[in-house]
């Protein structure tokens, strides 16, 4: 059995570990893992208490690569993140001594609370996979994910994410409240130990790496392409969006739907992938008008109307035949 035959269930273990710590939230996990396997990150919104710092912890514990946190503040420093250069007189030379951001898994907690010139140090980390200190360059280890939690209820001391910023992130999240009984299991589990404390790794770093260059090679027919373009091109045109999806969150939506059909044991992606992916790549990514959200619309409704909008196309294999 090769690796493109394990890898799904690979990943169904790995979804199967972190539920023991994230009760009730299989979808979520998976969808973190969709955005690991298209190199992308990942944006936790959410009210705190529900899990989001323990469900970054959980996936790195079984993930077996390194893990680093950044606690935002409000005097945080770009080089408290990258990483600095330190003199050693005695040899006449510096020394670089990596900041959290060096690690496979990488927590950027309350990101909302730092200031913008700290936040872009993130930016380059993100889109380009490497880190810039006194003018030299640093590639950050493989593969590496960044997930970032904000508050959406507090506002006093923080800075709102432009719009470029929340573009970066390919898909964004909230995990929400637990239904009565997944409380009471999350009790129960919790109540002699702490279920992270059992966790142990499922995959080592070095194949998730292999995973996402398999994703790359998931086959997306022309027809798919248009559904995608169609949408996108919908979005531009709505009376309630003020801005519609980009290009590149065109290409974001591409690449999720061949993670999606790669954990589903697939090398092509269907139509399934890409509604599957929709709402969590996309919400973030329009700018809907005041009135509509003062009238109660979200993004992710927005999303589902402009799907229903578009016709589905037939699909093809890698190998033509229709499915």
């Amino acid at each position: 059995m090769n690796h493109k035959e394990l890898a799904p269930e690979l990943l169904d273990r790995m979804i199967s570990r972190v539920s023991t710590v994230m009760v009730g939230k299989e979808s979520e996990i998976r969808l973190v893992l969709m955005s690991m396997l298209s190199g992308g990150h990942v944006l936790l919104e959410d009210v705190p208490g529900v899990g989001k710092t323990m469900l970054v912890r959980a996936i790195a514990a079984c993930m077996g690569g390194s893990f680093g946190r950044i606690q935002f503040t409000y005097d945080l420093m770009p080089s408290d993140i990258t990483g600095i250069s330190v003199y050693h007189p005695h040899t006449g030379h510096f020394e670089f001594r990596a900041g959290p951001i060096m690690s496979n898994v990488v927590l950027a907690d309350e990101i909302n609370r730092a200031s913008p010139r700290t936040q872009s140090a993130l930016l380059e980390a993100m889109e380009e996979q490497k880190v810039t200190v006194d003018g030299k360059t640093y590639p950050l280890p493989r593969p590496f994910l960044l997930l970032a939690t904000q508050n959406p209820l507090q506002f006093e001391g923080t800075y709102k994410l432009p719009e470029a910023q929340l573009d970066r992130f390919l898909i964004r999240l909230s995990l929400g409240y637990p239904s009565p009984e997944q409380e009471i299991d999350l009790l129960s589990r919790m109540q002699m130990n702490h279920p992270l404390d059992r966790v142990r790794p499922v995959m080592m770093a070095e194949e998730m790496e292999v995973m996402q260059r398999e994703v790359k090679n998931v086959f997306v027919d022309d027809s798919i392409k248009q559904l995608l373009v169609s949408v996108a091109d919908e979005s531009r045109r709505h009376p309630r969006l003020r801005l519609g999806i980009s290009p590149r969150g065109t290409l974001a939506w591409m690449v999720a739907s061949q993670a999606a059909a790669y954990m589903n044991g697939r090398m092509y992606v269907t139509p399934d992938d890409v509604k599957e992916t929709a709402a969590a790549v996309l919400s973030h990514r329009i700018v809907v008008h005041a009135r509509s959200l003062m009238e109660g619309i979200s993004g992710e409704e927005l999303v589902l109307e402009l799907m229903s909008r578009i016709n589905v196309p037939p699909y093809r294999s890698r190998k033509g035949s229709r499915s």
